[in-house]
């Protein structure tokens, strides 16, 4: 655990801050010893050695050397590639061990990891480390990102020295942090050609659509594909029925609705796209996203469509999207009041309002240095002397997860990358409005949830989003030398 946490801190410190190709070389080297300690050294490798397991991974490294290949040669096609796979899990699940086939099909809804992501990400770092040996110097982040970035991952990695359940720590940043640290650095240090913008927002606005038709379609039949147990009981027991689309939650797929959502409306309000085109995706999405019921994917959208009434729009508009904004505030005041005085809604809201008052209790009890990455919930559950499941006291809350897990320097660093991360977009929109809207929509979207709904942190959008701001910037701050030696390569590459 100790070569893991030290590994992992200073290879992301490594990928994200490196200026030269031996530092970058270097982080990307102690985040593969980082990844094999965390995800390898708690299992037995004997398991791995079976011939269908061994002929697999040999299948799989070819796999991942021709699409490493591909990138070395189209680097700018890393991050339509991250974004087309990153909502994907494939319902599989493995058994190395058990005596049957390694690999089968996932039972009761469930899905496996995010394995197509793991794919096209292992075959970016292998592109960007292949690029680098032949010569390459990397592009510098944004230090805006960079170091609150780099701080933060090496913190939740140094927890792990004084976590209270590091095993949940270990998965977290094994199969989430460390890799979407990595992705960051990838997609910052990509090129962004001229279309990569359009057929970014093209991709995520037909991904939105797609998981919304799957959805209406659900809400025709009655029949869900992938579904958490406690969604199949609701449904059964409930007056409506959610649907999940090709996630297991429905506020999962909410979310992913509501990030197509605000691109169409960044794109309507610059009048980038027909406005009959406009608002038949915008039907087509909000349809998709009214039989998710989902409370916090509601919200995340109200929030975007007046943020952006209030950017783009002239002062009228503003003032009524000010106007707005504080009803929706004062309403907000008031279901809590209400919920305070009314037994009724106490009850309707008391899952909840348990999940952050438990919470609150686990950041009381050590606020300066937090129980670990990972350990919130397995806190709040001792706090409360429960014996329910620990996954029922996750905070629901990612500011309260941190403080709870990282203590008061976590919740500076993650601050520090939400200011950096803004003001990384603000500096594209300058440049590119459309570009700069849609990013700055989307990473709103994603913070909105994640106040009602565990994944900012863990979700790869929100890195993704911080690697297209980076790599804008770090493009526009390339040198004239920088930019030839790029273009001599490129030519070199091709002959």
């Amino acid at each position: 655990m100790v070569l893991a946490a030290l590994a992992g801190a200073l290879g992301a410190a490594g990928v994200l801050l490196a200026r030269e190709r031996l530092v970058l070389l270097g982080g990307l080297a102690l985040l593969a010893v980082a990844e094999a300690a965390l995800v390898l050294g708690g299992g037995s490798l004997d398991s791995l050695s079976s011939p269908t397991a061994l002929a697999g991974g040999a299948g799989g490294l070819a796999g991942l050397g021709a699409a490493a290949a591909v990138l070395v040669r189209r680097p700018g096609w890393t991050a339509p590639a991250v974004l087309a796979a990153a909502p994907f899990r494939l319902p599989i699940s493995f058994d190395p061990g058990g005596g049957g086939l390694p690999v089968a099909i996932a039972e009761d809804g469930q899905l496996g990891r995010l394995l197509p992501l793991y794919f096209v990400l292992g075959a970016a770092i292998v592109a960007l480390a292949w690029r680098a040996l032949r010569g390459e110097r990397p592009r510098t982040l944004p230090r805006a990102v960079a170091f609150p970035a780099a701080a933060f991952l090496a913190l939740c990695c140094l927890s792990l020295l004084w976590a209270k359940a590091p095993a949940p720590g270990e998965d977290l940043l094994g199969f989430f942090l460390l890799p979407f640290g990595a992705l960051l650095a990838v997609v910052a240090r990509s090129p962004m050609p001229a279309w990569l913008p359009r057929r970014l927002g093209q991709l995520a606005v037909g991904l939105a659509a797609l998981f919304a038709l799957v959805g209406l379609y659900q809400a025709v039949t009655q029949q869900l594909f992938f579904f958490a147990p406690n969604v199949q009981t609701a449904n059964a027991n409930g007056d409506f029925f959610r649907v999940t689309s090709l996630f297991v939650d429905p506020s999962l797929y909410g979310r992913h609705v509501v990030l197509g959502l605000g691109v169409v409306l960044a794109v309507l309000a610059l009048a980038r796209v027909s406005l009959p085109v406009g608002v038949a995706l915008v039907a087509l999405l909000w349809a998709g996203l009214l039989f998710s019921y989902s409370q916090s994917s509601m919200v995340a959208l109200v929030v975007v469509t007046l943020a952006l009434a209030a950017a783009t729009g002239g002062p009228r508009l503003r003032k009524v999207a000010a106007g707005a904004a504080a009803a929706f505030l004062v309403a907000g005041l008031a279901l809590v009041i209400a919920a305070a005085l009314s037994d009724d809604l106490r009850r309707k809201t008391s899952d909840r309002s348990d999940r952050v008052s438990q919470t609150l209790d686990v950041i009381a009890e050590d606020p300066v240095l937090g129980v670990g990455v990972g350990g919130q919930p397995k806190a709040s559950r001792e706090a409360a002397d429960s014996s329910k499941p620990t996954a029922d006291f996750v905070s629901h809350t990612t500011p309260l997860t941190v403080s709870a897990e990282l203590g008061v320097a976590g919740v500076l660093a993650y601050l520090a990358l939400l200011f950096g991360g803004a003001r990384a977009i603000a500096a594209v929109h300058r440049r590119d409005p459309a570009l700069g809207l849609a990013l700055g929509a989307s990473l709103l979207v994603l913070f909105v949830h994640s106040l009602f709904y565990p994944g900012f942190l863990e979700d790869p959008l929100t890195w993704l989003v911080l690697g297209l701001a980076c790599a804008h910037v770090a493009q526009r701050q390339a040198t004239p030398a920088d930019r030839a030696a790029e273009r001599a390569r490129r030519r070199a590459v091709t002959a």
